[in-house]
């Protein structure tokens, strides 16, 4: 198997640099606002996401098996609500959901980036500032 021969250096750097600028939008904005999941988590959890959609297409496995491409989002889904859950279990209080569903939508960001779905991931993160910057002013006027 010849290495990146599918997308090549260029459509692979152009995914996931683009999955990691949507982290990197979201995950700022975290960071500003002081959340425990901040910048890293978010580039982390929006490149694993794109890696997991690029490998099987690196790998030519989409090919043989067009099918594959839908179990892999529906795991990456189900392990990252894991991650997210444990941001909220364990608080003597219920602490954390945003940050949990941040977490989430960032590796659907994540996974967008990685099918080369650029336009799409890129009015997400912006779509996911406004709502965690703007929605929290707005929020804390009421």
């Amino acid at each position: 198997m010849e290495s990146l021969a599918i997308l090549g250096w260029l459509g692979l750097t152009q995914r996931l640099g683009c999955s990691l600028l949507v982290g990197g939008i979201v995950g700022w904005e975290r960071e500003s606002a002081r959340h425990a999941a901040g910048l890293r988590t978010h580039l982390l959890v929006s490149l694993g996401a794109a890696l997991f959609v690029v490998i099987p297409i690196e790998s030519g496995i989409l090919i043989a098996h067009p099918e594959a491409l839908s179990r892999i989002i529906q795991g990456v889904a189900t392990g990252v609500g894991f991650i997210g859950a444990g941001t909220i279990v364990g608080k003597s209080k219920v602490h954390g959901i945003t940050t949990a569903a941040d977490i989430w939508v960032t590796a659907a960001l994540g996974l967008a980036a990685g099918c080369g779905l650029v336009a799409l991931s890129l009015i997400g993160a912006m779509l996911m500032w406004f709502i965690l910057r703007v929605l929290r002013r707005l929020e804390a006027n009421i």
